[in-house]
């Protein structure tokens, strides 16, 4: 932010996830009095990341920082505004390993911080724990997290923008809310143009863009997007009660993971954590992964067929009973993949006015309650040293092939670019 910008002053923040509104609800919280929200669709926007049934929250992480971070939020979801959406089932972390490092090092680290946790060496260990999941065929190690679960994604992001909207945030969506491309003049961010009508001005400019962010600016040094799979099955209501109070359980040698039945409508959501798909999108001479800007990412069910079968392997070792019944969903969430798996919340080196707040890596979701107020801090310049290192813009521009996360819990086949016909396909 400018020193020299007024709280009376307009702010356009692109994106209306879960960066872009819990930053439009913490600055309307400090006072900002003309703060707009631009998307091409109404929050939850189907195709972004912080949408549909399910996402984890957790604090299971081998960086003491977002460890940190992430148990303000887990204790947040627990007791605050959202605590509605809130489901405190539990979190099973499992390998096919006998000794998977990456576990033993969040182990570590949460003993480190007293955290709660139980080891468990067997399969029939995990099952006395949760006899819900009495059919599971794979052979695991792991630990339970008992202070983690799941939260209803798209209903908390229905209420943060509705909060948003009684504090007086404006909303754009259609053709008059699709950004086109940023408005710079000598330097400066001036606003933005859009799909349909004149730009829309501001001096100010939050990009919460996620994986379409380098349709607009060359970032590729700092972020990537990549997709991942995602599978929904219907249950019967008998199918759902055996399985009802089971916890989230992910495989951490596939990266596949499973969530409860959704109450009331008894969907049984599965998906992998894993390297990824990239796609390939020419954008001002760029070739870039991303998902396409003027459609409905989601609206195709196409999955590769090495996905849709890595999904039914899953099943077939957690819940074979139910590994071959019909999808009646299937979609590709994107992730903004980042190195370590650390957020880009910062000023533009370059372009005055212009401040970025995306790269979730597929973790950002679980943050909601307390994001905004980490993000505004560095839109102020508030933030603390900490902070303002993790999150930092890095300034080169130089790449040096693909970029994948490496910050551990990636699991699964390496990251691979879909051949023309399947792109073809989404």
């Amino acid at each position: 932010m400018s020193a020299t910008t007024s709280k009376e002053d307009p702010i356009v923040i692109v994106g209306a996830g879960v960066f872009g509104l819990s930053t439009a609800l913490e600055l309307c919280q400090r006072g900002y009095k003309n703060v707009t929200v631009l998307d091409r669709m109404l929050p939850p926007v189907p195709d972004g990341s912080s949408v549909d049934i399910s996402r984890i929250v957790r604090y299971d992480y081998s960086d003491p920082f977002y460890m940190k971070l992430a148990r303000e939020a887990v204790q947040s979801w627990g007791s605050g505004p959202f605590h509605p959406y809130y489901y405190n089932t539990g979190f099973v972390l499992t390998s096919e390993e006998k000794s998977d490092a990456f576990l033993e090092k969040l182990k570590g680290l949460l003993r480190s911080q007293g955290q709660t946790f139980k080891d468990f060496q067997t399969t029939q260990q995990l099952i006395d724990e949760f006899p819900h999941l009495k059919d599971v065929k794979q052979e695991f190690t792991g630990y339970i997290n008992p202070n983690a679960g799941w939260a209803d994604a798209a209903g908390a992001i229905t209420a943060l923008a509705a909060r948003c909207s009684e504090l007086g945030v404006s909303f754009v969506t259609g053709p008059r809310g699709t950004m086109t491309s940023l408005r710079i003049d000598d330097s400066r961010v001036t606003g933005v143009h859009v799909a349909k009508g004149p730009p829309i001005s501001s001096s100010n400019v939050i990009l919460a863009t996620g994986a379409w962010s380098n349709q607009y600016l060359d970032l590729t040094h700092a972020v990537s997007s990549s997709a991942q799979p995602v599978g929904f099955i219907q249950l019967t209501s008998e199918e759902a009660a055996e399985i009802s109070r089971m916890p989230v359980v992910i495989n951490m040698t596939s990266g596949f993971f499973v969530f409860p039945p959704t109450p009331h409508t008894n969907i049984l959501k599965v998906a992998r954590h894993s390297h990824g798909f990239d796609t390939s999108i020419q954008v001002d001479g760029r070739t870039i992964s991303s998902p396409k800007r003027d459609v409905n990412n989601a609206a195709s069910s196409y999955l590769p067929d090495d996905a849709d079968e890595a999904l039914r392997e899953g099943l077939r070792q957690i819940l074979p009973k139910l590994a071959d019944k019909p999808w009646v969903r299937r979609r590709l969430c994107w992730y903004t993949d980042t190195p370590q798996g650390d957020f880009v919340v910062d000023n533009h080196p370059t372009i005055k006015g212009l401040f970025i707040a995306i790269g979730g890596a597929g973790h950002g979701f679980k943050f909601l309650p307390i994001l905004g107020k980490y993000i505004a801090d560095c839109f102020e310049d508030k933030a603390s040293t900490e902070v303002r290192q993790k999150w930092r813009l890095e300034k080169s521009s130089q790449t040096t092939g693909p970029m994948v996360c490496n910050d551990g819990s990636r699991r699964g086949p390496a990251r691979r670019l879909l051949t023309a016909q399947e792109q073809a396909k989404l």
